[in-house]
């Protein structure tokens, strides 16, 4: 049995050169399957709201749909580090509400960490949050909870005014506490410099291998998700076509009368 990871222990991986894997999900199951083979942290991603309700974004996400997941995912995991994304509105109105609810997510889910997007504009909001005791993950680059200002889903970083507020934000992210940051649809040369420089754990999802983990969403992993593959996103597992076939043939042995048997029968 691996012992429980905490914030100590992803700092050695990284100061040992070691690469940090996290997994996005939002059930028990999954994250049981994440906590077996011994993945670091486990994410219970906003993007629950497009990959598990079905939407256009992450942005009609409730505090208490979070919530509600993150409780399902802990129940799943004994060792892995779980992170929760604070969603959209949850953090941005006031500061003593963005507290109020970043609590609530740890009191209620048992979480070891919150994760909240943005650069300099939310930082003072970090270190208060770090002051009491609330461990955060950062999110630049592309950030889905501003796609609507970003002008879609898109590559953040490769103009040279984008790059410097990146730099800008993730230092103010450093600076404020963040013990990790989420580097999201970033050039590799830029992730790559980032992570050089930091002290902070950097995670990357499309922004190269120079990172010190990688994050991806158990259902895109493991082939569940057809209809979109974007370019950072490698399936290990065609899940959807394994799922099909186990339907089909239960279709077809109910309808011929050949399940249940007597075998799976009582006497």
């Amino acid at each position: 049995m691996h012992e429980q990871v905490t914030v100590r222990t992803l700092f050695k991986k990284k100061q040992e050169g070691k690469k940090i894997t996290m997994v996005s999900t939002y059930d028990y199951i999954s994250a049981k399957l994440c906590d077996q083979v011994g993945i670091d942290c486990v994410l219970v991603g906003d993007s629950l709201g497009m990959v598990f309700q079905g939407l256009e974004s992450t942005l009609y996400v409730s505090l208490d749909e979070m919530i509600y997941h993150a409780k399902a995912v802990k129940r799943g995991i004994k060792r892995a580090f779980l992170i929760v994304d604070m969603p959209f509105m949850s953090y941005q109105v006031s500061k003593e509400d963005a507290i109020r609810n970043c609590g609530r997510v740890m009191k209620e889910t048992g979480a070891n960490a919150v994760k909240l997007e943005g650069g300099e504009d939310i930082a003072e909001l970090i270190h208060k949050l770090v002051s009491i005791g609330i461990p955060v993950v950062g999110h630049v680059g592309f950030t889905p909870q501003s796609v609507h200002a970003l002008g879609g889903y898109r590559l953040v970083g490769k103009k040279e005014d984008e790059a410097q507020k990146l730099k800008r934000d993730f230092k103010a992210l450093e600076e404020a506490g963040a013990f990790m940051i989420v580097l999201e649809s970033v050039p590799s040369y830029l992730a790559q410099e980032l992570t050089r420089d930091s002290k902070s754990i950097t995670i990357g999802i499309g922004a190269g291998p120079h990172c010190d983990g990688q994050v991806l969403v158990f259902h895109d992993l493991v082939g569940l998700v057809e209809d979109i593959k974007p370019k950072f996103v490698k399936r290990y597992a065609q899940g959807a076509e394994v799922f099909r076939q186990a339907l089909q043939k239960y279709k077809e042995e109910v309808e011929k009368g050949i399940f249940p048997s007597e075998e799976e029968s009582y006497g």
